[in-house]
C-alpha cells in the first residue's frame, strides 16, 4: 500500500557533532522561502526602527566626588536613606548614569535596588533606561531573578519614573537597544541570560501585545549578535505558533539558525509551523536538512511531518513516515495513530481506519476519547448513525466516559440519518448533565423542530443557547421567528428579538423584517411601527423590504396616509423607493377607490425613472374598473398592448370581471378569445365571471355550458363557479335545476359553503318555500358550517313575507343564540313584517 514513495530523500547521512558546522544559508530547498524571509524581516520597513547606541562614556570625566558617593553608597550592605536625600537633589540622571556604569562591579545588588526604589519613589527621581538595565544586569549575575523580572515588566508597562528617549509606545524597543549595547561591559553568558529573560517577559506578561514586543525585541538584539538560548528560542517559536503567527514563526526560525545550531526541539516546532502554515515542502525540507546535519528527529518531529501531510490529504506518504520512524528505532507514539485514523476518515477510508485501529491495540496503546470522537464522528457524517453508536459502546466498555464531543457529532449524525428525535433527546441529556453543546448540534436539532413547525420547542433551544451565550445563526433566528408569527406567537417572537439584543447577539436585518411582516400579517399594525422605532433606536439598519413590509401592513388596513408617510420615511433614510413600494400604495389607494391620488402617484413614479410592470397596469386597471370607469381601464390595457409588455390572466380577469359586472359579456368573452389566441392560460376566475356575468343577463342555461368548457381547458370548477350557477338558478326561481346542481358538485367531491347555503336559502325563501329553506339551515349547520347575519336575514325575509312573523323572530332568536348581531336589515325585515300582519289583521 505504501510502498511507491522513494524514501531516499529521506536517508540519513550520518555526521558527528563534533565536525558538524551549521550555516543555515546552505538549505537548498528552502532558499527561495525561509532564508529570503528572515533577509526581508531584518531589512523591512516592518522591523522596529533602530535606535543609536547609548555612549558607554562622557565625553567629560565623571566628578570624583560624585564617583565616590556613588561608590561608598551603593557598595554598603543596607542603603543609608538620608545620605540620599542630601545629594539627590543636585544629581541628574546622567550624571549617576556614568558614575553607575563605572563602579558597576562592586555595587551591591540589593543596595542598589533599594536606592533605585528609593529615589523614584521618595525623592521623584528619573533614572535612565541605562541605568535601569544595567541594574537587571546585577540582579542577573546574582540570581535574583524574580526582582529582575518584576522591575522589568514595570519598565515596559510605564509604571516607573523613567527618562525615556523616545515615545511611551516604543518602551520596550529602547530597553532591548540598550541591552544590546550594555553587551560589550558585560561578560556575553550575562547578556544571553537578560535577553533570555527579557524575550520570557515580553512574551507572557502583555497578553495580546507580548508576542509582538518579544518578536521586536528579539529581532534587534539579534541584529547585534546577541541571541537567547536554544530554549527560549524554542519557546518563542512555539507562542508564535500557538498563536498562528506563522509567518513570524518562519522567521525567528530563520534568524535564529543564523545565531546558534538548532536542535531536534527548534526543528519539530520550525516543521510544525511550516505544516500548519501549508508549506508542507518546506517542512519536508527542513525534516532532510536535519537528518543531514546529524541531529535524530523525534516523535514529535515524526508526528508534526505526518500530521502535515494528513491535513494535505498526502496518506501514503505519511504512512511511509509511520514505517520510517519505526526504521529509525522511534516508537510511535497515540498521537502517531491518532493522527492516522484522523487522516483516513476524513478521506472516508473507514477500513483503513479501522485496521490502524487494531495495530495500535496490538501495540499496547489504549485509544483515548479523541481517537474515538474521530470515528464517531466520521461514521456521523457518512450517516452511519449505527456504527457511530458501536463504537459509542466500545468507548464505554474501556472505561472512557463520552464527552461533549462525542454527543455533539452524534446529534448531527442522527440529524443526517433522519432520526431528529433521538437527537432530541441525546440534547436533553446533554443539558440535563450540563454538557458543553456546540452551536452544530443545536442548530441540526433546532432546524428540524422549525421544519416540523414545532416552533415551541425550537424556541426552547434557543434560549438555551442564549444562556450559554451562543448566537444562534441568522438563517435559523428568521425562520423561527417567521414561524412563530404564523402561529400567531407574535409576543414570543418579539420577546426573542428583544432578548437576542439584551446578549448583544442583535438579530440582523433578515429576522427583523421577518418579524415585522408577521405583525403586519396579523394586522399588528401599532406594534409594527413601535418595534420599528426601537430598531432604528438600536442603530438597526432597515431596508426596503423593512418599510415596503410596513406599507403593505398599513395599506391592509386602509392607513393609507400613514403609508404614504413611511415611504417619506424610508427616502429620508436614504433608501430609494421602488416599483414594489409604488404599487403596494398604488394598490392602497385604488383599493379605497381614490383613483385621482392614484393618478398622481403613478405619474411621479414614472417621474423617478421607475418602469412600470404589468403588475402596476393591473392595479390601476382594478381601481378604474371598480369606480365603474371601464373606458380608463380599456385604455390603459390597450397601452399595455402598444407597448408590448407581456400580459398576464390577472389584467384579463380585472376587465372581463368588469364587464360581465355591467352586461357587457361580447366584450368579455372576446378578451376571454384574446387570452387563448395569446397563449395565456385562462383561470377559474376567467370563467367564474363570465358565468356570474351570464347568469345576470338571464342566460343561466349557456352559464352552465361554460363549466363544460372549464374542464375542456383542465380547470375543474371550483365551489365559486357552483354558487355562481346556483345563483343563477335561484333567482329564476328553479329550485329543482339548484338540486341538480348541488348533485354534480357532490359527484365532483365539491361541498357547498356559507355563501352556496344563503343562496338557496334566499332562492327557496322568494318562493315562500319556508320549510325547504329552514331544512337547508339545519343541513348547513349540521355540516358545521355557520351561519351569518345575511344566510339569517334571508329567511327572517322569507318568513315575514309570508305572514310568518313569530317564526322569524324565532331566527332573531337563534341569531342572538349565535352571538350574531342583529343588523339593520334585520330590524327593517322584522318591522316591516309585523306591519304588515298588523294591517292584516286590521282588516279583518
Amino acid at each position: 500500500m505504501h510502498s511507491s514513495m522513494d524514501l531516499r530523500r529521506f536517508t540519513t547521512t550520518k555526521k558527528s557533532s563534533s565536525t558538524t558546522t551549521f550555516l543555515f544559508p546552505t538549505i537548498t530547498r528552502l532558499s527561495t522561502s525561509v532564508t529570503s524571509t528572515s533577509q526581508q524581516s531584518l531589512h523591512s520597513q516592518k522591523q522596529p526602527p533602530e535606535r543609536p547606541p547609548l555612549p558607554l562614556t562622557q565625553p567629560e570625566p565623571c566628578n570624583q566626588n560624585l564617583l565616590k558617593w556613588v561608590s561608598s553608597l551603593l557598595s554598603n550592605p543596607s542603603l543609608d536613606s538620608s545620605e540620599c536625600k542630601k545629594f539627590i537633589p543636585s544629581l541628574s540622571p546622567h550624571q549617576f548614569d556614568q558614575a553607575f556604569l563605572a563602579v558597576r562591579s562592586i555595587a551591591n545588588p540589593k543596595t542598589t535596588l533599594h536606592f533605585f526604589y528609593f529615589a523614584s519613589q521618595s525623592c521623584n527621581f528619573r533614572f535612565t533606561v541605562r541605568s535601569y538595565c544595567i541594574l537587571i544586569h546585577l540582579l542577573v549575575l546574582s540570581k535574583f531573578l524574580s526582582p529582575a523580572r518584576l522591575l522589568l515588566i514595570r519598565l515596559i508597562d510605564g509604571k516607573m519614573p523613567v527618562l525615556y528617549a523616545n515615545t511611551i509606545t516604543s518602551r520596550h524597543i529602547e530597553i532591548a537597544t540598550a541591552i544590546g549595547d550594555l553587551n560589550s561591559v558585560f561578560e556575553p553568558h550575562l547578556s544571553v541570560q537578560v535577553v533570555d529573560l527579557i524575550v520570557h517577559v515580553c512574551s507572557t506578561q502583555f497578553k495580546n501585545a507580548g508576542l509582538g514586543f518579544a518578536m521586536d525585541v528579539f529581532l534587534i538584539l539579534a541584529k547585534k549578535g546577541i541571541f537567547p538560548p536554544l530554549k527560549t528560542g524554542n519557546f518563542l517559536l512555539s507562542s508564535l505558533v500557538k498563536a498562528n503567527e506563522l509567518q513570524k514563526s518562519f522567521e525567528v526560525f530563520d534568524v535564529m539558525c543564523r545565531g546558534v545550531s538548532p536542535d531536534v526541539f527548534l526543528f519539530s516546532t520550525a516543521i510544525n509551523a511550516f505544516c500548519k502554515g501549508g508549506r508542507t515542502e518546506d517542512a519536508l525540507g527542513l525534516f532532510l536538512k536535519m537528518e543531514n546535519l546529524g541531529i535524530a528527529p523525534n516523535v514529535v518531529t515524526y508526528n508534526n511531518i505526518i500530521h502535515g501531510l494528513c491535513k494535505n490529504g498526502r496518506l501514503q506518504e505519511a504512512f511511509q513516515f509511520k514505517e520510517k520512524m519505526i526504521e529509525e528505532g522511534v516508537e510511535p507514539s497515540l498521537i502517531t495513530y491518532s493522527v492516522l485514523i484522523n487522516g483516513l476518515i476524513k478521506s472516508e477510508k473507514f477500513d483503513e481506519a479501522n485496521h490502524i485501529l487494531k495495530e495500535m491495540s496490538d501495540r499496547g496503546f489504549v485509544p483515548n476519547e479523541f481517537v474515538y470522537n474521530t470515528l464517531i464522528d466520521g461514521y456521523c457524517k457518512m450517516g452511519n448513525i449505527s456504527e457511530a453508536l458501536r463504537i459509542k459502546d466500545n468507548m464505554v466498555s474501556m472505561g472512557l466516559n463520552p464527552n461533549s464531543v462525542t454527543f455533539n457529532c452524534i446529534i448531527k449524525g442522527f440529524c443526517k440519518s433522519d432520526q431528529t428525535e433521538h437527537a432530541k433527546h441525546v440534547l436533553d441529556e446533554m443539558l440535563s448533565r450540563g454538557l458543553s453543546i456546540n452551536q452544530g448540534a443545536y442548530s441540526s436539532v433546532i432546524h428540524w423542530l422549525c421544519k416540523k413547525s414545532r416552533f415551541d420547542s425550537a424556541l426552547h433551544y434557543i434560549k438555551e443557547m442564549l444562556l450559554s451565550n451562543i448566537r444562534p445563526n441568522d438563517g435559523l433566528l428568521t425562520t423561527l421567528v417567521g414561524g412563530l408569527c404564523k402561529d400567531g406567537k407574535h409576543s414570543e417572537a418579539i420577546e426573542l428579538w428583544l432578548k437576542l439584543t439584551e446578549k448583544g447577539f442583535a438579530a440582523n436585518t433578515a429576522t427583523s423584517n421577518a418579524l415585522i411582516h408577521g405583525l403586519c400579517e396579523a394586522g399588528k399594525m401599532q406594534e409594527a411601527i413601535r418595534l420599528l422605532k426601537e430598531m432604528l433606536g438600536r442603530g438597526l439598519v432597515l431596508d426596503r423590504i423593512t418599510y415596503n413590509t410596513l406599507i403593505l401592513g398599513c395599506c391592509k388596513e386602509r392607513k393609507i396616509e400613514e403609508g404614504l408617510k413611511l415611504r417619506d420615511e424610508m427616502i429620508k433614510q436614504g433608501i430609494k423607493p421602488d416599483i414594489f413600494t409604488y404599487n403596494l400604495l398604488l394598490h392602497g389607494l385604488c383599493k379605497m377607490a381614490k383613483m385621482e391620488e392614484a393618478a398622481k402617484l403613478w405619474d411621479e413614479c414614472k417621474l423617478k425613472g421607475l418602469v412600470s410592470n404589468v403588475h402596476t397596469y393591473g392595479v390601476m386597471i382594478d381601481g378604474y374598473c371598480k369606480v365603474d370607469n371601464i373606458k380608463e381601464g380599456e385604455n390603459l390595457f390597450n397601452e399595455l398592448i402598444t407597448k408590448k409588455v407581456e400580459l398576464n390572466s390577472v389584467v384579463y380577469n380585472t376587465l372581463i370581471r368588469a364587464y360581465c359586472k355591467n352586461g357587457s359579456m361580447v366584450a368579455a368573452f372576446k378578451l376571454r378569445d384574446d387570452m387563448k389566441s395569446k397563449g395565456i392560460l385562462r383561470t377559474s376566475a376567467t370563467y367564474s365571471s363570465l358565468i356570474h356575468g351570464m347568469c345576470n343577463i338571464g342566460l343561466v342555461e349557456d352559464a352552465g355550458h361554460l363549466l363544460d368548457e372549464m374542464r375542456n381547458d383542465g380547470l375543474l370548477p371550483d365551489v365559486v363557479c357552483y354558487t355562481t350557477l346556483i345563483g343563477g338558478y335561484s333567482k329564476l326561481g328553479q329550485m329543482d335545476k339548484v338540486r341538480s346542481v348541488l348533485q354534480e358538485m357532490n359527484s365532483y367531491n365539491i361541498h357547498p359553503n356559507k355563501i352556496t347555503y344563503t343562496v338557496m336559502i334566499d332562492g327557496y325563501c322568494k318562493l315562500g318555500h319556508m320549510k325547504e329553506a329552514s331544512n337547508l339551515l339545519q343541513e348547513m349547520t349540521d355540516n358545521g358550517i355557520i351561519p351569518d347575519a345575511v344566510t339569517y336575514n334571508a329567511l327572517t325575509n322569507g318568513f315575514c313575507r309570508v305572514g310568518k312573523v313569530e317564526e322569524a323572530f324565532e331566527v332573531c332568536n337563534q341569531m342572538s343564540g349565535r352571538e350574531i348581531a342583529l343588523d339593520e336589515i334585520t330590524y327593517t325585515t322584522l318591522i316591516s313584517g309585523w306591519n304588515l300582519q298588523s294591517t292584516s289583521t286590521y282588516h279583518k
